[in-house]
């Protein structure tokens, strides 16, 4: 499976992607932020691997996307105008974010 972006771009209040194949997803802002994968916002494992999800309050900024870098050949890393940028999308996250089909 190739889930590889080939082209990406803010569109207003979208992060425009082209994935491999072709297949086009246009994901909001503000779900891309709350759906920000690190463990700060999502919570990580404990020891007896219960994941306690921590409180994420979005204040000025947050969903105005400032930066976009590639992490590797597999994701992308997004850094938001509140300073948070501990993210790493993967492609295949960010596909799965768009409900596209994998391929």
């Amino acid at each position: 499976m190739d889930s590889s972006i080939q082209n990406m771009a803010v569109v207003g209040d979208e992060l425009a992607l082209v994935f491999a194949g072709g297949c086009e997803a246009f994901l909001p802002l503000p779900m891309l932020r709350r759906a920000c994968p690190c463990a700060a916002c999502q919570g990580e494992p404990d020891a007896m691997g219960r994941v306690i999800r921590p409180r994420v309050e979005h204040g000025e900024g947050a969903f105005v996307l400032r930066g976009i870098q590639p992490v590797g050949g597999y994701a992308l890393q997004l850094s938001w105008a509140d300073g948070h940028a501990s993210g790493i999308y993967s492609f295949a996250y960010l596909r799965k974010l768009a409900t596209l089909p994998n391929g």
